[in-house]
Order: structure tokens, then sequence, then C-alpha cells
């Protein structure tokens, strides 16, 4: 993997995840991992914006919205997700 390509977790904590038409989810508050393999299994959603809520997604035991990492398709200025990938 280039080092272009590589990316640290506080680099991302923060940031806006929309869809790839642009509807806006919320913030990327934390990433869940797989500890053995390093896997990234989900995001949890800060501030998760009314569409985000409505949308019954998976939720972890404290309440916070998660989303699929698989679902992300690009990382820039915001975490853009396939919306498909998760309902």
């Amino acid at each position: 993997m280039a080092d272009e390509e590589k990316k640290f977790s506080k680099e991302l904590l923060g940031k806006t995840v929309i869809s790839k038409t642009g509807k806006r989810f919320g913030e990327l508050g934390d990433v869940i991992f797989e500890t053995k393999s390093g896997e990234l299994i989900h995001m949890i959603l800060q501030n998760p914006t009314p569409y985000a809520q409505k949308l019954e997604l998976e939720k972890d035991k404290e309440g916070n919205i998660l989303i699929p990492f698989s679902a992300v398709i690009a990382v820039g200025d915001f975490m853009v997700i396939a919306e498909e990938d998760i309902v």
C-alpha cells in the first residue's frame, strides 16, 4: 500500500459521513476493529442527522449508530459511504 493511501485514525475522527448522493449522516466518532486481524468492522456515528436516525441502522449497546466500514467508498474531506450497503 502506498503511503498516500495510509491514514491515521486521528485524521478521520470528526470527519463528516455522507452518502455518495450527498446525504449527510453525521460525524465519525470512533472506529471498531478486530484486534487479531486489524480488520475495520464499524464506524460509530456521533451527532447523527435526523436522516440517519430514521434509517433504523444497527446500534451498539450504548445506542450509538454503527455503519459497516465496508460501506466506505472514499475518504477525503468527507467519509463517503455507499448507502445501499448499509440499509
